[in-house]
């Protein structure tokens, strides 16, 4: 595992959350297995986290996040309500479409999907809530790394990360221009078509729109 910055120990605590997080739960070996840290320093830093609320084992052992992230995510979504006010705007977007819909934010060289709402059909493009994926992949990667949106308003992706999928994304800015994220509906090419901002580019854009008004920033 890389040290970013040279601060080893953060990104080891880093890696071990964002495992525990990831799978759900872990046991010790899992953990392990996963970070790649040695079992002793994987041991003293669970222990910690457990100690500090951060992580939680249940009655087999497992490693589960504990109930620290709770009043962290409360106080986060207090100071920048970015999932609650996009939410209901996502889940209207997705009955409309019937696609599903997500919205990114930029972290660090990478996107996180910070809301997630599946599509009703049977064969659907599950991107988990949570989720890291590339910025250089992807309709919505390439509107959270700077690319030229162009006229229409909105970047278009016809398998670019995977193959089968299509996805047309729209930027979501502040008042002051700052982006914020970008909203984006994805799903199979056989329903996206391969021109999917044509057939989903106008109901995406009035929904940032509302969105960009829901958050008043």
């Amino acid at each position: 595992m890389n040290s970013v910055g040279g601060v080893g120990v953060i990104d080891k605590v880093m890696t071990v959350i964002e495992a525990v997080r990831a799978s759900g739960s872990l046991s010790l070996l899992d953990l392990v297995d996963v970070t790649g840290i040695p079992r002793a320093t994987a041991h003293r830093l669970a222990t910690a986290l457990e100690q500090h609320g951060m992580l939680r084992r249940d009655d087999l052992g497992c490693y589960h996040l504990g109930a620290t992230f709770v009043a962290l995510g409360q106080a986060a979504e207090r100071d920048f309500p970015l999932s609650s006010r996009t939410r209901p705007i996502a889940e209207t977007l997705q009955r409309t479409t019937r696609e599903g819909v997500q919205f990114y934010v930029k972290e660090g060289n990478m996107r996180r999907c910070l809301v997630s709402v599946e599509a009703s059909h049977g064969l659907r493009w599950i991107v988990p809530e949570g989720s890291l994926l590339p910025l250089s992949k992807g309709s919505a990667g390439h509107i959270l790394s700077g690319a030229k949106i162009g006229s229409t308003g909105w970047v278009e992706s016809v398998e670019e990360r995977e193959a089968g999928v299509a996805s047309v994304s729209a930027p979501v800015r502040s008042r002051s221009g700052v982006l914020l994220g970008a909203l984006c509906i994805s799903g199979p090419l056989e329903r996206m078509t391969r021109k999917p901002g044509a057939k989903y580019g106008k109901k995406l854009l009035a929904s940032a729109a509302e969105l960009q008004r829901q958050i008043g920033i």
